[in-house]
């Protein structure tokens, strides 16, 4: 495993966190095993959120009986829109109630790296920022951010943080990978930093060395290597969310490169996948969910490969060899 800092976080971070979300832990059953297979292989950062069901409380059972609470750079999130109405939800009061049940249900007193889930364009961003402020005063967040609001947003959000002498966002998790979003998965504004039409959104993240930590990060599995380039009907292997949001003629291509480029360097398609991510020069983490910990450890395998800048064209068709 490699490790990386992140400002106002007070531990090295592992460069993938485990995704906390999904059937496994949304009814808040027991996954002491899986978390101390995952936590084996050297990942310390576990990514949950407020709604993810349960999702927090079996992390928060895990680390009370481990013992590893002070190992472990725990991310959770607040302020996502109500998943019926997709009335949005970002205001002082529903950042603190949702930080509050969080809290309880983690069984801690201070998450590592608190974000913003979704984002309200309406609402102010000094609301945002001065509440985030009151609760890393507190001592209840370290470090705090965005996932799915654009690099506008956060360029205002900062801008007001500089003006009010406040610490600012210094980690966003957008999505970002190999595979472009062409279209939202779930609703409610997601907000994607992959292909060549988001080249200003990555350049933005380069200057202000901001810490990315990315969703979806093998296209929510189109390239786990279950489905095939060659063979359409295996991508009836992965989800209707996947499917909407990644499957297209471009990503059909990428991951016939990427197969072609795993093959030739005697990797998996989610090994070079998540090398393409590393290789992107971003302040790169990614967030990856699975049951198996021989398939983590098989995805952690991908820090140790370095691709080259013309591989990285190759696989984003940007270049046509490698």
């Amino acid at each position: 495993m490699k490790y990386a800092n992140i400002p106002y976080v007070d531990k090295q971070v592992s460069r993938i966190f485990y995704g906390v979300s999904g059937p496994l832990f949304s009814d808040g059953q027991n996954q002491d095993a899986l978390f101390d297979a995952m936590f084996d292989l050297g990942i310390n950062a576990f990514d949950c959120a407020r709604n993810y069901g349960l999702s927090e409380k079996s992390l928060g059972t895990w680390l009370k009986h481990s013992g590893h609470r002070d190992e472990c750079v725990i991310l959770s999130k607040c302020g996502h829109h109500d998943v019926d109405t997709l009335k949005k939800r970002v205001s002082r009061q529903e950042m603190y109630d949702d930080l509050n049940v969080s809290l309880d249900l983690l069984d801690i007193e201070k998450i590592d790296i608190y974000i913003l889930h979704r984002d309200d364009e309406t609402v102010p961003v000094g609301v945002v920022m001065d509440t985030l402020n009151e609760m890393h005063e507190a001592g209840k967040i370290g470090a705090f951010g965005a996932s799915n609001w654009t690099h506008q947003r956060m360029q205002e959000a900062n801008d007001y943080a500089k003006a009010h002498g406040l610490i600012p966002m210094t980690v966003a998790s957008p999505n970002f990978g190999l595979a472009r979003q062409v279209e939202d998965p779930w609703g409610g504004s997601c907000v994607s930093i992959a292909g060549p039409e988001n080249e200003a959104a990555r350049a933005w993240y380069k200057e202000n060395n901001m810490s990315m930590i990315a969703y979806s990060s093998i296209g929510r599995g189109f390239f786990s290597g279950k489905v095939k380039s060659d063979d359409p009907s295996t991508q009836e292997l992965i989800d209707r969310f996947a499917r909407k949001g990644y499957e297209c003629p471009d990503n059909i291509e990428r991951l016939a490169r990427c197969e072609e480029l795993a093959k030739a360097c005697g990797a998996s398609v989610s090994q070079i996948a998540l090398a393409y991510l590393f290789a992107s020069g971003l302040d790169a983490y990614a967030i990856v969910s699975t049951a198996s910990p021989e398939r983590m450890k098989e995805n952690i395998g991908a820090l140790d490969i370095k691709l080259t800048a013309q591989q990285a064209a190759y696989l984003d068709l940007r270049a046509d060899t490698y």
